[in-house]
């Protein structure tokens, strides 16, 4: 069977020798007798899965021990409400930055338990833009300062990590893993698994644990921060299938040559398209140069009306999931860790030759 390029921003592309190796241990893992979805999650098998996935984890990301690392079930979105519930404290005030989609979904959430101020906005340019750092409206009380590193709808990203006093809370669902950072800059990171970790269905949580314990009374019992880290993630049956195969993708990472070495190619293979959208006369991208996302890039063509040609040409090309977001239309082509750089090298020729067919 010939596999496509897939250019989804979630569910998102797997490496395919990780597809490979989970395949050929579906119905046996090594030599078991049953597959990892069958076992028991208190099994000495799974908890030996998980221990080694959390510990390949903290080794990419250079987690130190005073971080709790916890593999939830759900996705991201569970944690615009868990977030404000663990966090907020007596303060009742917590920050907030609008840089698109995922940030307002993000406030929105958090309005239902606190008062949220939002620092800053880019919404005045579409979310175009990241405002500068010296604009932001900080409050002197806030529990917490949340923003989204990178946006997944409109393919804008932080390269700078904000000076926060208080503790910083990041969701990385889009970027996470795609470069190295400096955890210990931030107090809280989230991310839905479905981009760059593994299959949808899986969360990670990475939180200081100084600020585990401080959640609301009115915090359920399956979102509290602490009760995860207490019961290293198995408070109930947890996802064991995507807890596997996210260990499988460290793996693979790790192989790759870690999180600097997938930066260069992630960088390289960012601006290569970006590089033929700016020159083509034919495709644009609204996103402020210093602020395109390496992972999600979109476009728009010249001609709107040609948006479901062009899709249906990049299908028969076997250029996958290229549609745009449906609030903001035209084109997205996410470029994770596991899309290779030939995948980009094929939506670049082909989209040369469109326009030229079309112009």
């Amino acid at each position: 069977m010939a596999r496509r390029f897939n250019f989804c921003a979630g569910p998102a592309s797997i490496p395919e020798s990780v597809l490979a190796e989970a395949s050929e241990q579906l119905l046996d893992w090594q030599g078991r007798g049953l597959s990892v979805m069958e076992m028991s999650h208190r099994s000495e098998e799974v908890v030996g899965i998980a221990k080694e996935a959390e510990a390949d984890l903290r080794e990419l990301m250079g987690i130190s021990d005073d971080y709790a690392v916890l593999f939830l079930q759900g996705g991201a979105s569970s944690q615009f409400s868990a977030v404000p519930l663990n966090l907020m404290g007596e303060s009742k005030v917590v920050d907030y930055v609008n840089t698109g989609e995922w940030s307002k979904k993000a406030i929105k959430e958090a309005k239902r338990y606190a008062n949220v101020n939002v620092v800053a906005s880019s919404e005045d340019t579409n979310f175009t833009t990241i405002p500068a750092f010296d604009s932001w409206q900080l409050s002197d009380d806030a529990a917490y300062l949340h923003y989204t590193p990178n946006e997944t709808i409109g393919g804008l990203e932080f390269f700078w990590t904000p000076d926060s006093k208080v503790p910083l809370v990041a969701d990385m669902s889009s970027t996470i893993l795609s470069r190295p950072i400096d955890v210990n800059k931030f107090g809280l990171i989230y991310a839905g698994a479905q981009k760059n970790i593994g299959p949808a269905g899986l969360t990670i949580v990475i939180v200081r644990k100084d600020l585990l314990g401080k959640a609301n009374a009115m915090t359920p019992t399956m979102m509290d921060y602490k009760t995860a880290a207490d019961n290293d993630s198995m408070y109930n049956t947890p996802p064991t299938l995507a807890w596997y195969l996210a260990g499988l993708v460290f793996k693979w990472l790790k192989a790759q040559g870690g999180l600097a070495a997938m930066e260069v190619i992630n960088r390289r293979k960012a601006e290569k398209l970006y590089s033929y959208i700016d020159a083509s006369g034919f495709y644009s991208n609204p996103v402020e140069v210093a602020s395109r996302s390496l992972m999600n890039i979109p476009f728009v063509l010249a001609d709107a009306s040609l948006d479901k040609a062009f899709l249906a040409g990049a299908d028969e090309a076997g250029l996958l999931n290229l549609k745009g977001h449906r609030s903001v239309g035209g084109m997205r082509a996410s470029v994770y860790n596991a899309v290779p750089e030939e995948a980009v090298d094929a939506l670049i020729a082909y989209m040369k030759d469109f326009a030229q067919e079309n112009s």
